[in-house]
C-alpha cells in the first residue's frame, strides 16, 4: 500500500446551519433527553406488562392481530388506494435514510400492535417473535435463561423486523452470518391477504431466501422463529493494541479472529475493531466465561451498563495507551455496549456528553430518541448531514479491507472506523447479496468451502474536511463509495443515503430471485419495489407505477 494521499479542499464559508447544527445540543438537553426518558420508561412498563401475559393470551393475541391485517390488506382497492405500507411514522425508522415514499398516496396496514415475544423455547432452542421487538426488549427476556440470539445487534431499539427485512450483523457474524442466517422460519401476510410460513425447506423456501434485503416490499412479516445460542453470563474481553500503516492494520484485524493456520480452537465468540487514526488500531476479541470464573482473585470485572461509564469507544482506546489487557464485562451489558453513545455518533451531537460530570448527571438519560433527533432536525439539519456527514456501512470481502480502508481515507477522512467480520454464506439459490462467484476455488484467509469471510466496515462521523472547514461533497464521495464498491463486489446496507440509481442498485445487487417472488407472490403493484422504496428522494406515484409496470413485464417474460 503505498503513501496515503488527502484531497487539497479550499476553505468553506460558513452558513446559518452551521450555527443550529453547533448549539442543536441546547435542544438536545433540554427538550429531547427529558422526552426520550419519559418515553423509555413507558417503553419499559408496556414492555413487562407485555411479558407478564400468559404465552397463550399472546398467541391469541397474535392470531387477532394477524386477522386484522389480513382483513384491511383486502380492503384495499387497488384502481383507488396507493402502494402497501406500514402505518408506522418515518421518523421512527433507525437510519439516515428519508422515509419519503410514505409522502405519496399510500395505504397503510398497522403493525404497531406487533411486538410481543411469542415464546422462548429452550428444547428446540428457538424465539419466536413479532417484528416491532427490540433488540434490548428480547435481550433482557433471554440473557438471564443463559440464552440469546446468535446475532445479537448492538443498539437496544433495532427491531426484529428491520434486522430481517433489511440486515443485522455483531461480533458474532464470522460464526453465524448475518442476522438472517439465524432465521428459522418466517410467518408473511403476502399481497392477496394469504397468510404462509416460509422456511428453508417448504414451499415457500423462494420467499425465505428473498425476504431479507427486501425492505418489506415482498409482504408483511407478522412473526418469526430465530435460532437460539446457549451464552454464559460474562464476557472475557481482550483489547489489543497495534500501530503501523492500514495495510498492516487490516492484517492485524484478519488475525484477531481467523488463524492462518486454521486452528478453530483460536477462533474468538465475538470480534469487533476499531481503527482510530491511519496508523492506531485496537483490536477486541471475546470469549463467553461463567460468573466464577469471572469473579476470580485477579479479575477485573468492568460493568460498562452504568450511566456514569466511559462511553466504550473512548474506554476501548485506552489500550493504546495502556496497552494490552483483559477484563470481564456482563454479558448484556456487552451485547448493547454502543448504545449509550450511539457507537460515537453523541460525540457530534452532544460534544461534552463525554464528560465525567455530564455522565454523572445527566448519563442516565442517554441516548436520545432517534426518533425525537429526527423531529427536531427539521428539513435545513437533515440536508445538512446528508451532505457533511457520513453514516455508511461496506459489506465487502475481508481480502478488500485494506484497500478500503485506504480508499475511504482519501474520500472521506472518517476516525473511528468500526470493522465486523461476518460469513456470507454460499446457499441454494442466489440472493440480492452473495458471495464472490467461485471464491471456494481460491479460498483465502477466514474463507471456508461453505462461506466467504466478507467485512462490515462502518462509517459514522463527519469527514475530516468537514472538521476542518473545508469543503465536501457528501453526495458525490457517496457515489464515489457506491461505484467503489459495485467494483470490489461489496454491498450497502440500505438504511443508509444511498446516490445509486436504479441501474447501479441491480448492479450491486442480484435481481433474479427478488423480482420472480415479486410476481409469484402478487407484490407487484402492491407494495413498492425495493429500489424505489429505498432511492433519495420523493417518490411520485406516476413513477412508482411506471417502474412497477416494467418489473412486472420483464418478470413475466422470464418466468413464462
Amino acid at each position: 500500500m503505498g503513501d496515503l494521499k488527502v484531497k487539497p479542499r479550499p476553505k468553506r464559508q460558513k452558513i446559518w446551519v452551521d450555527y443550529l447544527v453547533e448549539f442543536r445540543w441546547i435542544i438536545i438537553v433540554f427538550v429531547v433527553l427529558p422526552i426520550s426518558a419519559i418515553l423509555y420508561f413507558i417503553t419499559y412498563i408496556n414492555e413487562l406488562r407485555a411479558e407478564s401475559k400468559p404465552l397463550r393470551e399472546r398467541r391469541r393475541e397474535h392470531e387477532e392481530n394477524v386477522r386484522k391485517v389480513v382483513k384491511r390488506l383486502r380492503q384495499r382497492n387497488p384502481k383507488k388506494d396507493g402502494l402497501v405500507c406500514t402505518a408506522r411514522k418515518p421518523y421512527i425508522v433507525v437510519g439516515m435514510r428519508n422515509v419519503d415514499y410514505k409522502r405519496a398516496r399510500h395505504f397503510e396496514v398497522d403493525l404497531s400492535a406487533f411486538g410481543n415475544i411469542l415464546e422462548i423455547d429452550e428444547e428446540k432452542m428457538i424465539a419466536r417473535v413479532e417484528p416491532l421487538v427490540t433488540m434490548g426488549q428480547l435481550s433482557r427476556v433471554t440473557v438471564p435463561m443463559n440464552l440469546a440470539l446468535a446475532v445479537v445487534s448492538e443498539l437496544d431499539d433495532l427491531t426484529i423486523g428491520g434486522l430481517i427485512n433489511g440486515y443485522g450483523i455483531e461480533g458474532s457474524s464470522h460464526i453465524y452470518g448475518l442476522f438472517a442466517d439465524t432465521l428459522v422460519s418466517l410467518e408473511v401476510v403476502l399481497a392477496d391477504g394469504s397468510v404462509v410460513k416460509a422456511t428453508k425447506d417448504n414451499e415457500y423456501s423462494d420467499l425465505f431466501y428473498a425476504i431479507p434485503w427486501s425492505q418489506g416490499t415482498l409482504g408483511l412479516l407478522v412473526s418469526a422463529e430465530i435460532k437460539l445460542i446457549r451464552i454464559k453470563e460474562y464476557m472475557k474481553l481482550t483489547y489489543k493494541p497495534a500501530r503501523g500503516n492500514l495495510s498492516e492494520l487490516a492484517q492485524a484485524y484478519a488475525d484477531s479472529f481467523a488463524p492462518r493456520d486454521g486452528d478453530p480452537a483460536k477462533v474468538p465468540d465475538f470480534v469487533e475493531s476499531l481503527i482510530y487514526t491511519p496508523t492506531e488500531g485496537v483490536f477486541m476479541t471475546g470469549m463467553y466465561a461463567s460468573k466464577q470464573e469471572a469473579t476470580r482473585k485477579g479479575n477485573a470485572i468492568n460493568s460498562i451498563g452504568w450511566w456514569f461509564k466511559p462511553w466504550f469507544f473512548q474506554h476501548a482506546e485506552t489500550a493504546l495507551t495502556r496497552g494490552e489487557f483483559i477484563e470481564y464485562i456482563p454479558t448484556r451489558e456487552y451485547y448493547h455496549r454502543h448504545t449509550r453513545c450511539l457507537f460515537w455518533e453523541m460525540k457530534l451531537i452532544l460534544p461534552f456528553g463525554d464528560q465525567w460530570w455530564f455522565r454523572w448527571l445527566m448519563g442516565w438519560s442517554l441516548p436520545p430518541k432517534i426518533s425525537l433527533l429526527k423531529i427536531t432536525q427539521g428539513e435545513a439539519i437533515r440536508n445538512y448531514y446528508h451532505d457533511m456527514h457520513v453514516i455508511q456501512d461496506m459489506l465487502l470481502p475481508l481480502h478488500r479491507v485494506a484497500d478500503a480502508l485506504e480508499f475511504l481515507h482519501e474520500e472521506m477522512e472518517v476516525y473511528p472506523i468500526w470493522l465486523c467480520p461476518h460469513r456470507l454464506f454460499k446457499l441454494p439459490v442466489k440472493t440480492m447479496v452473495y458471495p464472490e462467484p467461485g471464491f471456494e476455488n481460491n479460498l483465502r484467509q477466514g474463507d471456508t468451502n461453505f462461506a466467504q469471510m466478507f467485512t462490515d466496515i462502518g462509517v459514522y462521523y463527519a469527514p475530516g474536511p468537514v472538521l476542518r472547514g473545508e469543503v465536501f461533497d457528501g453526495a458525490e464521495a457517496v457515489h464515489r463509495l457506491e461505484e467503489w464498491l459495485i467494483r470490489n463486489h461489496g454491498f450497502q446496507p440500505q438504511y443508509s443515503v444511498s446516490e445509486l440509481s436504479e441501474k447501479n442498485f441491480w448492479r450491486m445487487f442480484d435481481a433474479e430471485l427478488y423480482e420472480k417472488c415479486r410476481v409469484k407472490y402478487g407484490a407487484v403493484g402492491t407494495f413498492m419495489d425495493v429500489y424505489y422504496k429505498c432511492k433519495k428522494g420523493k417518490k411520485t406515484e406516476k413513477e412508482v407505477l411506471e417502474a412497477e409496470a416494467a418489473i412486472a413485464e420483464k418478470a413475466f417474460a422470464e418466468t413464462y
